[in-house]
C-alpha cells in the first residue's frame, strides 16, 4: 500500500513529465534521475576516468582536509550538513579528519532517495561508528528549515560535486538567495563547483565510451513506464551532449530516433516525437573563479576561501553568511 508521501511525490512526477513533454521544446527534469537505478549508474558515473569531477574533488579533500579544518573550525560544536548526500564517498574523507582529531559535530546528509541515506547511513555506521549521523529525507531548505527548529547549532553546509551546475544562472542565484535566507548568521557554505577548461576534457565527461552516461539518462524513460505507466521503447532514444564553452553550459539531451508516439497511463495522453527531437534533460553549468565570487556577493555571502585541485579543474569555494 502506497504511502501518502509516495502518492503525492507520484502526482508531481505525473505533473512534471506532463508539462515537460508538453512544452516546446521538450524537457524532463534532472531530479527525476535518482530511483535505485539511476543512484547506481551515478556512483559508476562518480568512478568512471572519464568523469573527472569525482577525482579533483577527492583530491582536495585528501590533500587539504586539515586546511578545510582550519577553515571551518574553532572549537564550537557545529553540524555538518551535506545536501545531495549520494553515498558520502568524497565526504568519507572529511567526516575520518574530523574524528581524528576530536572535532565536536553532528553529520546530517540530506537527500531526497531514501536508498542512498539508508545506504549511507548503514556504511557510516560500519566505518564510523562513533560519528553521530543523522539523516533528513527532504528537499533541502525543507530540510534546512527542520533542522533551524532542532538545533540552534552553527551549521557549516556541504554542497559538493558541482551540484550548483545543474541550475541555471537565474536559478543558481535564486538557489542561494533562498539559502542565505534560510540559514542563521555566521553559517558557512562549502560548495563544490566545476570551473571552465578545455572543451574537449568537459565534453569526454558527459560522453564515455562505455555508456553509463547514456544508460543514466536513459533510465529516466525507464522510470516514466515503471512509476506512470508510460510506453516508451527506450531502444528509439540515444543520448547526446553539447557543451558551450562560452556560456559554459554542458547539456544533455535524450533524442528519439525515430518518428513515434509514446502513451503514458498516469496522464491519460499520449506524446508525439519526430525523428531526431530531442528531449532536454539536464544542464551541467562551468564557472570561472571571478563568476564564482560574484555569485557569493551578490547572494549576500562573503567570499572567504578557494580550495582548488592540482590541475585547477575544480573548486570547492567557501562563503560565508
Amino acid at each position: 500500500m502506497k504511502t501518502t508521501t509516495e502518492n503525492t511525490f507520484k502526482a508531481q512526477f505525473a505533473r512534471d513529465v506532463d508539462l515537460g513533454l508538453s512544452s516546446e521544446p521538450k524537457f524532463l527534469p534532472s531530479r527525476y534521475f535518482y530511483d535505485a537505478k539511476g543512484d547506481k549508474l551515478f556512483q559508476q558515473i562518480m568512478r568512471m576516468p572519464e568523469y573527472y569531477l569525482t577525482d579533483c574533488e577527492y583530491e582536495i579533500f585528501d590533500r587539504q582536509k586539515a586546511d578545510i579544518l582550519r577553515a571551518i573550525y574553532n572549537g564550537q560544536k557545529f553540524n555538518l550538513v551535506e545536501l545531495g548526500a549520494g553515498d558520502g564517498y568524497k565526504t568519507k574523507l572529511l567526516l575520518d579528519h574530523f574524528l581524528q582529531n576530536e572535532v565536536d559535530f553532528e553529520y546530517v546528509p540530506v537527500d531526497i532517495s531514501k536508498d542512498v541515506l539508508q545506504e549511507l547511513k548503514g556504511s557510516l555506521q560500519k566505518q564510523f561508528p562513533a560519528l553521530k549521523v543523522s539523516p533528513l529525507n527532504y528537499e533541502y531548505f525543507e530540510a534546512l528549515e527542520r533542522l533551524n527548529d532542532l538545533d540552534k547549532a552553527p551549521k557549516v553546509i556541504l554542497f559538493l560535486g558541482s551540484n550548483i551546475g545543474n541550475f541555471t544562472p537565474e536559478r543558481a542565484r535564486t538557489f542561494f538567495d533562498k539559502l542565505n535566507t534560510t540559514i542563521q548568521k555566521g553559517d558557512l557554505l562549502l560548495c563544490g563547483i566545476d570551473l571552465k577548461k578545455d572543451p574537449r576534457t568537459i565534453l569526454a565527461a558527459y560522453n564515455d565510451p562505455t555508456g553509463i552516461t547514456k544508460a543514466f539518462n536513459l533510465n529516466l524513460l525507464t522510470r516514466i513506464n515503471r512509476e506512470l505507466g508510460g510506453n516508451f521503447k527506450v531502444e528509439n532514444f540515444n543520448h547526446y551532449p553539447t557543451y558551450d564553452p562560452f556560456s559554459g553550459e554542458a547539456r544533455s539531451y535524450v533524442m528519439s530516433t525515430v518518428d513515434q508516439e509514446v502513451y503514458i497511463e498516469a496522464l491519460d495522453k499520449s506524446f508525439r516525437f519526430t525523428h531526431s527531437e530531442p528531449i532536454h534533460t539536464e544542464i551541467s553549468r562551468k564557472y570561472s573563479l571571478a563568476e564564482i565570487e560574484k555569485l557569493a556577493q551578490n547572494s549576500g555571502f562573503e567570499w572567504l576561501h578557494h580550495f582548488t585541485d592540482s590541475k585547477g579543474y575544480f573548486v570547492d569555494t567557501l562563503w560565508k553568511k
